[in-house]
Order: structure tokens, then C-alpha cells, then sequence
């Protein structure tokens, strides 16, 4: 793996931990209110006026493109548990995942790169 290649990764990490810890002291926050409505209150409030909704609905629809990249490059580029990274933006964030698959993805596009190693020759 090059230099640039541990770069990459250690951006997409640092996003991935950051996105973490932006949208769960959110959601903690927001659940440990009181009469939140559940998960029923929390959609709802996504969408409570323009501005929530105009950002609301630009997530889902980035997240639409994203869940369809990671399958596609998952088959393509060989990452495994692709799926898993799908359930975890539903899960977690796809703001979490995504980086997360861009890490793992990078890492197999590396090791592709990397020569086999001659044989032995006894």
C-alpha cells in the first residue's frame, strides 16, 4: 500500500469517526427528550419545515446514489459484506458507512495494485 493510499484511508476514517460523532450526539440528544415520538417523532421532525426537509430529502437521495455505488463497486472491486455496509446506513448513518466502504474499498484497489510475489525457486 503507498503512501497515498494510507492517506486516503486515514481521511475516509477520520470522516467516518467524525460523521459518528456528529450524528449520534444528535440522535442521543434527541431520544433522550422527552415526548420524542420515537423514531415515528424523529422522521417526522426531519421533515418539520423547508429547511429540514430541503436537507432531509438531499441525504436520502445522496444516500440512494451511495447504497447503489457500494453494490456495484463491492461486486466489481471484490469488498466483502457488501450488504453490511447497506444495513449500517440504515442502522447507523450513511454518512458513517459510506466512508467506511470507501476505506475498504481503497484498501482492495491497493492490494490489487501490489505485485504477487515471485515464486521460490528451490
Amino acid at each position: 500500500m503507498t503512501g497515498r493510499d494510507k492517506t486516503i484511508c486515514v481521511i475516509y476514517g477520520v470522516l467516518a469517526f467524525g460523521a459518528l460523532i456528529a450524528t449520534w450526539s444528535q440522535n442521543i440528544r434527541f431520544f433522550g427528550q422527552d415526548d420524542n415520538g420515537g423514531l415515528t417523532g424523529f422522521l417526522k421532525d426531519a421533515w418539520a419545515n423547508p429547511a429540514a426537509a430541503s436537507l432531509s430529502n438531499d441525504i436520502v437521495f445522496v444516500g440512494l446514489a451511495a447504497v447503489v455505488f457500494m453494490v456495484i463497486e463491492a461486486r466489481r472491486v471484490g469488498v466483502r459484506y457488501g450488504w453490511a455496509y447497506v444495513i449500517g446506513s440504515l442502522l447507523i448513518a450513511i454518512s458513517v458507512t459510506f466512508p467506511l466502504f470507501l476505506l475498504a474499498r481503497q484498501i482492495k484497489l491497493a492490494q490489487a495494485r501490489e505485485p504477487e510475489p515471485a515464486p521460490v525457486s528451490s
